[in-house]
């Protein structure tokens, strides 16, 4: 009479089923696999924490807070050193002219250069024209621009 899927009717001194089993608990292999993948993003959290953490006290420290923190009451009770006399300042060296023809060799490269460069947008390849353009005006005129050296 168990047609159509329904269960037999069970005898009345059958015992019942056990229960299922309860699920087994997790397996050490689970656990190195979340350990695998938490152990590197842990060590990297903590380096940036150091990191950090080292350079805010490096900014805390810096020598213009300290500067600023030095001008407290006990410390005005005290001369001032006195000021060292004029220091000597050595005169700047003064270079030699640098001859026409090697500054001519300069605006020679400095187009050389100019035309290696390969433009991105029309403004920058008329601004590259506009500059290559008074690097030729330059070297063709008799007299250059002076160049000093520094």
């Amino acid at each position: 009479m168990a047609a159509h899927g329904k269960p037999k009717p069970k005898p009345q001194g059958a015992p019942a089923p056990p229960p299922p089993p309860p699920p087994p608990p997790p397996t050490a292999e689970a656990k190195k696999g979340f350990m695998r993948r938490m152990f590197p993003f842990l060590l990297a959290v903590n380096l940036f924490v150091g990191a950090y953490v080292v350079v805010r006290t490096y900014y805390k420290d810096s020598p213009s807070n300290k500067a600023a923190t030095d001008t407290d009451p006990a410390a005005a009770d005290k001369p001032l050193p006195e000021p060292v006399a004029a220091a000597v300042v050595p005169a700047p060296r003064v270079f030699p002219p640098i001859p026409e023809e090697e500054q001519r060799r300069v605006y020679r490269w400095m187009l050389d250069e100019k035309r290696k460069v390969k433009p991105r947008d029309k403004a920058e390849k008329r601004k590259l024209d506009d500059e290559k353009a008074l690097l030729k005006e330059i070297i063709r005129a008799e007299s250059l621009p002076k160049l000093r050296r520094l």
